[in-house]
């Protein structure tokens, strides 16, 4: 090989070199200055390279899907991603890629007979619904096909790419296993960054944000009070997706028959709490209840119902009724969220208000894609683009109207509606049930998180927790193999404990 290289170069002279040169300054502008014609064409090359790569190594390119998922908001806050690119760019096309493999590979490893259920209805239904939005025409601009697939592949497209992914990949219990710890040491690390901004500091970016960007929502009580945002886009992110990983962690723990899952499982759900608390999201506290709650009815088991409801209610009866921790910052940001007169919690009301008024005479909505940058000031529909959301829920209505809010309510109930009746009727072992009762319990409260605040499509949430929910479709049909596994790691847990205790006798003779 080398010789064939220097051969070759010595034949052309220059040439070598300069198409080398060529080559080097397209990657270098591909880094800072983004796609063009001429970047993409002389990177072609690292672009078949990635994707041999992928074809070889798919389980790979599904690990890498999800790292960049969780992580692609932190690189790109911090400058770490070449310019010019959308940040949704790269999951899609790994889930694009992953798609075309798995058709590719369909004869030898048939996994796509597990889509066919309810959730994949539902986000058809959906997908479809959008897509005809590409023919709403409420603000009287025409049709902006482009426009139109920007946000919609953001507001549906996406999900389906997760679902389809998720349920095709995780196929077996190993590989749901891996899922979990690489979910779970992804949080991990976003609960050490905070802490790293808490006791630390903020590397020069963050810092440049917050003082710009985040001032007005991040800096609060005359800056004494920091909405710290970790990894995340913004603190309310990082709060809601913290509380729902929480409420995911802690049913894993108390389900398994493992006990270094349980204990690892336990401890990731507790740190994940406690950097929930370091976000000042209000809305966090109530998600994290709601899907604990929510669990109360997936389990199955008095017991755990019971202690569950007594737990939380205490807490809640603390923070919604007493001035138990009102000297903590934190605390009362979030003890805030029960105040009927909060001033943030009015602006909300105002502004939901006047969309209501305005969305009467457009039940299709403005249009997906449709914003303030697109809309003139003399458009009937102006003030209706430029009214702040606040939740994706109100986003989702103010773009696909009263029917589009519904469609996306009623799919949303029935993936979740679903998903727990399998977890209720078509599973039977105890700890898988966990595992499926505690996706649930997170989409739920990623669901209240999404009424509150603009996160379901935000990153890390929609694949995290759609392709989560995507999972629970998929228990039943590796349940054998899951009770087979756990039977051979509690026999193993058993064996060094019965040798521990046999070593602790003998000792005392």
């Amino acid at each position: 090989m080398n010789k064939g290289i220097t051969t070759y170069t010595q034949e052309n002279g220059g040439r070598a070199i300069l198409l080398f040169l060529l080559f080097g300054l397209a990657i270098y502008q591909f880094v800072n200055a983004g796609f063009s014609a001429f970047a993409i064409v002389c990177s072609f090359p690292l672009i078949i390279l990635s994707v041999y790569v992928a074809f070889r190594y798919r389980m790979a390119a599904f690990w890498a899907l999800f790292f960049i998922n969780y992580f692609v908001q932190w690189f790109g806050k911090n400058q770490w991603l070449p310019s010019g690119i959308p940040m949704s760019m790269y999951n899609e096309m790994l889930e694009i890629l992953l798609l075309v493999i798995a058709i590719i590979d369909a004869r030898s490893t048939p996994h796509f007979e597990r889509t066919a259920n309810i959730m994949l209805y539902a986000l058809i239904a959906w997908c479809g619904f959008c897509t005809l939005q590409v023919l709403n025409d409420s603000c009287g601009l025409g049709m902006n096909v482009g426009a139109w697939y920007g946000g919609a592949r953001m507001m549906a497209f996406q999900i389906l790419y997760a679902f389809l992914v998720f349920i095709i990949y995780i196929d077996n219990t190993k590989t749901l296993i891996q899922y979990i710890m690489v979910w779970a040491g992804c949080s991990l690390f976003s609960v050490y960054w905070v802490w790293k901004q808490i006791h630390i500091g903020f590397t020069p970016a963050e810092g440049a944000w917050l003082n710009n960007v985040g001032y007005v929502t991040h800096i609060l009580q005359a800056g004494t009070l920091i909405r710290y945002f970790s990894t995340h886009n913004d603190a309310a992110n990082f709060g809601i997706c913290m509380a729902s990983t929480a409420t995911a962690f802690l049913i894993f723990a108390i389900t398994t028959k493992i006990k270094r899952h349980r204990y690892f499982w336990g401890l990731t759900g507790l740190l994940c709490i406690w950097a929930m608390f370091q976000s000042g999201t209000r809305t966090a506290m109530i998600c994290l209840v709601l899907g604990l709650f929510v669990y109360v009815f997936l389990s199955k088991s008095a017991k755990i119902a019971t202690v569950v409801s007594i737990i939380f209610g205490f807490c809640f009866f603390i923070i919604a009724f007493t001035n138990i921790g009102q000297g903590n910052q934190q605390i009362r940001r979030m003890r805030s969220a029960f105040d009927k007169s909060d001033a943030s919690a009015n602006v909300r009301d105002i502004n939901q208000a006047a969309i209501k008024k305005y969305i009467q005479d457009a039940p299709w909505g403005i249009g997906i894609g449709i914003d303030y940058g697109n809309v003139p000031a003399n458009n009937k529909y102006r003030k209706l683009s430029t009214i702040p959301p606040d939740s994706e829920y109100v986003f989702i209505w103010v773009h696909t109207g009263p029917i589009g809010i519904t469609t996306f309510i009623i799919t949303m109930f029935i993936m979740l509606g679903g998903a727990c009746w399998v977890v209720l009727t078509k599973i039977n072992s105890p700890s898988l049930r966990g595992i499926g009762a505690g996706l649930c319990c997170a989409f739920a409260s990623q669901q209240l998180g999404g009424y509150a605040n603009q996160v379901l499509m935000q990153f890390p949430n929609c694949l995290l927790f759609y392709g989560g929910l995507s999972l629970v479709y998929a228990l039943p049909y590796i349940e054998k193999e899951w009770v087979e596994y756990e039977a051979k790691e509690v026999a193993i847990q058993d064996e060094k404990k019965r040798l521990k205790l046999e070593k602790k006798k003998a000792s005392r003779v």
